[in-house]
């Protein structure tokens, strides 16, 4: 899927080693929701709602390759987007800060139920071979080793942890893949707010010593960017940014609309391109079969999708924006016909984000309100990161039904 880079939604997603550096208490993060998160700088936050889980050997890309939403296979070729190997000798390849560093970028992916509903999503990582990082002095690369096996990381819904495990361990049949929660080896944190640089990263040479590249934590992933050609070292994110709570990024994706996880996304109920999966390089549309292919490929070639999720402000009759407790599942309905136009699926403070019908939801001036309280108003948005062609595909349906 080519619509947007990962990073462009969110920012930077790595694993860190348990016991490795910590921030400053000086940076860090507590202020109320007063300014927006893009003026705050960049943020960081470890993610307690999601665990590590671990799939390792030889039959591992082929056994996530037959379940998952996205094409994993450029993970097990080392390669970024074009499925071959780099010519990585030392005459021609030395990943010192100020060199790219050839390594897969994480992958999102989604495991669905046969009828192509939604049931867990996953961010998979690999870790770069000794000889694609830093030794321990950083002056070179380390050395050249044979893997026994290949091994992939993934973040999951804590909440569903035990789930995940059983689910995948079900598939799991003859193959040779080891599944295992490392969750106690590992936690999961986040980049996001302002400042993040996308195109030009910063070239640190603190990278020498943390991360994967040296022996301050050396289980743990240093921030790196994506793009087309690789990826660059960068500080540590957990040195260099200020320690956020788990509501900012919360926020920052509800300001977004990107929803996350099993709850946000209704476990065997959710259809993924309604959700947005697929703007989020989620899906895989040339891949091959996996499990509830079906029901996407048809839905995506038809083009008719008539709800999506949208983020949205909570405001009072005078338009001003108001921040009230609001339960999840509340039905969003028109005004002025009463009829149902959707569900919020998350909230917090005048932010949420639901499930509408995008003719009702985008027709301006707004008449949504929320049924259970019809004093507080549904402001939705589009989003900026979405595709220009979702909101033409819209409009030439809405002409179609109308004509």
């Amino acid at each position: 899927m080519t619509l947007f880079p990962f990073s462009s939604h969110l920012c930077g997603r790595f694993l860190v080693g348990r016991g490795g550096a910590r921030f400053n208490s000086a940076r860090l993060f507590s202020r109320e929701f007063d300014i927006p998160l893009d003026q705050a700088g960049s943020l960081a936050c470890r993610l307690s709602s999601r665990s590590v889980i671990r799939f390792r050997g030889p039959d591992t890309v082929k056994f996530l390759q037959g379940l998952l939403s996205n094409d994993v296979r450029p993970l097990a070729a080392g390669s970024v987007g074009d499925g071959g190997e780099r010519d990585l000798s030392s005459s021609s390849y030395v990943p010192t800060s100020n060199v790219l560093l050839h390594s897969p970028p994480p992958r999102y992916a989604t495991l669905l139920t046969p009828q192509g509903r939604f049931l867990y999503d996953l961010f998979l990582y690999r870790a770069p071979r000794p000889d694609r990082k830093l030794n321990r002095t950083g002056s070179g690369p380390g050395p050249r080793e044979l893997e026994e096996a290949l091994s992939l990381m993934a973040d999951v819904d804590a909440n569903f942890l035990d789930e995940i495990l059983d689910t995948f361990s079900k598939y799991k049949l003859r193959s040779k893949v080891d599944i295992e929660n490392v969750t106690e080896d590992f936690s999961c944190w986040q980049r996001f707010g302002g400042n993040l640089s996308e195109n030009i990263p910063v070239q640190e040479p603190e990278a020498a010593s943390v991360g994967w590249g040296g022996g301050m934590d050396s289980t743990s992933m240093s921030s790196a960017h994506g793009n087309d050609l690789g990826w660059h070292w960068h500080r540590d994110p957990r040195l260099a940014d200020k320690e956020a709570d788990e509501r900012h990024y919360l926020l920052w994706r509800l300001e977004r609309g990107i929803p996350e996880g099993s709850t946000e996304i209704a476990k065997g109920e959710a259809i993924p391109l309604e959700h947005n999966l697929e703007g989020l390089n989620a899906i895989s549309f040339d891949k091959g079969c996996y499990v509830g292919q079906e029901l996407i490929a048809r839905t995506h070639h038809r083009g008719v999708i008539r709800k999506r999720l949208l983020p949205f402000k909570f405001t009072d009759n005078n338009g001003q924006e108001i921040e009230q407790p609001v339960s999840l599942r509340s039905e969003v309905v028109d005004s002025a016909t009463n009829k149902k136009v959707g569900i919020v699926i998350a909230a917090l403070g005048f932010h949420g984000m639901g499930l509408l019908k995008l003719e009702e939801a985008l027709k301006q001036p707004s008449t949504l309100c929320l049924k259970e309280s019809s004093d507080v108003k549904v402001k939705p948005f589009r989003p900026q990161w979405w595709p220009a062609e979702w909101s033409l595909l819209q409009y030439q349906q809405s002409a179609a039904e109308a004509s």
